[in-house]
């Protein structure tokens, strides 16, 4: 049985020029393999995206090497440590986008939005406005299902179901936020690289993109005016504002079926009395 916290978890991406992927995935999947992580790494034109777990010294070892070339060397990531591996196997994939919302004239690598870090978003919403005295609302970029499990207190929620039609729901909805400042927010900050970027484009006055998405709030000032969990793709399925796994799989006592911590986000799971596996 392995230890507690003995795999440590990485999320990271970064928009640069990224032409020769088809190159360089053997090398990336033949790295990550030599050092038993496991993960997905998205490889596309406009960047890289990706989420590993492994020990400390595979993480450090296979962080050293993607910062040796001169693209990745500002790499920022963002770890979180768990007991058991999150990841069943080791994929790296070649995309179009690292995430997609089909506007290719938006490049967050040739500039990107106002960002506001953590503390200075808690302090505004602590005291209900910007330092400009104008009125603060967070807005959800994430799919309606990762919303349901947590988000900031009084945000906006278009239940989107995929990102590609951030755009055409935020354009229909200017005009009402014309008079508030605009902090987008996601689970890591990829998606609000565009999102806001497109929402400035359109003629939003006030917008700004939380640097590091919901993890990174979380690690730097808690859980404050934040109701729930953070969905995350992999086992865990949602962690706490303390980075921690908030759920653990459990048994059924009417079908003894062991339940994981995303089969328990279901609308058939009533804990201590049915769930997904009692129908069957």
């Amino acid at each position: 049985m392995q230890p507690t916290s003995s795999f440590v978890n990485i999320a990271a991406y970064k928009f640069v020029s990224f032409d020769d992927t088809a190159e360089k995935r053997p090398a990336f999947l033949a790295k990550c393999n030599a050092l038993a992580l496991k993960g997905t790494i998205l490889l596309s034109p406009e960047g890289i995206n990706l989420f590993l777990a492994g020990s400390r010294a595979a993480i450090d070892d296979f962080l050293s090497w993607l910062r040796a070339d001169r693209r990745f060397s500002d790499l920022e990531v963002k770890e979180s440590l768990s007991g058991e591996q999150p990841f069943n196997k080791m994929l790296v994939k070649l995309k179009r986008e690292i995430i997609t919302m089909k506007h290719p004239l938006i490049k967050p690598e040739e500039g990107r939005a106002p960002a506001v870090d953590a503390a200075t978003l808690k302090r505004w919403l602590d005291q209900r406005h910007d330092d400009n005295g104008k009125p603060v609302v967070m807005m959800d970029t994430r799919n309606a299902f990762e919303v349901d499990v947590g988000t900031f207190d009084n945000t906006l929620d278009y239940r989107i179901e995929k990102f590609s039609e951030f755009p055409d729901v935020v354009a229909a909805h200017k005009d009402e936020l014309n008079d508030k400042t605009i902090v987008t927010f996601c689970t890591g900050g990829i998606r609000c690289e565009k999102a806001a970027i497109h929402m400035k484009n359109i003629g939003y006055d006030s917008v700004y993109q939380l640097e590091g998405g919901i993890l990174k709030y979380f690690e730097e000032v808690g859980g404050d005016h934040y109701t729930g969990d953070c969905f995350v793709f992999d086992h865990r399925t949602a962690l706490n504002p303390k980075l921690e796994p908030s759920t653990a799989p459990t048994t059924c006592p009417t079908c003894n079926a062991l339940v994981s911590p995303r089969e328990q986000l279901a609308p058939e799971f009533v804990a201590g009395s049915s769930c997904a596996h009692c129908k069957k």
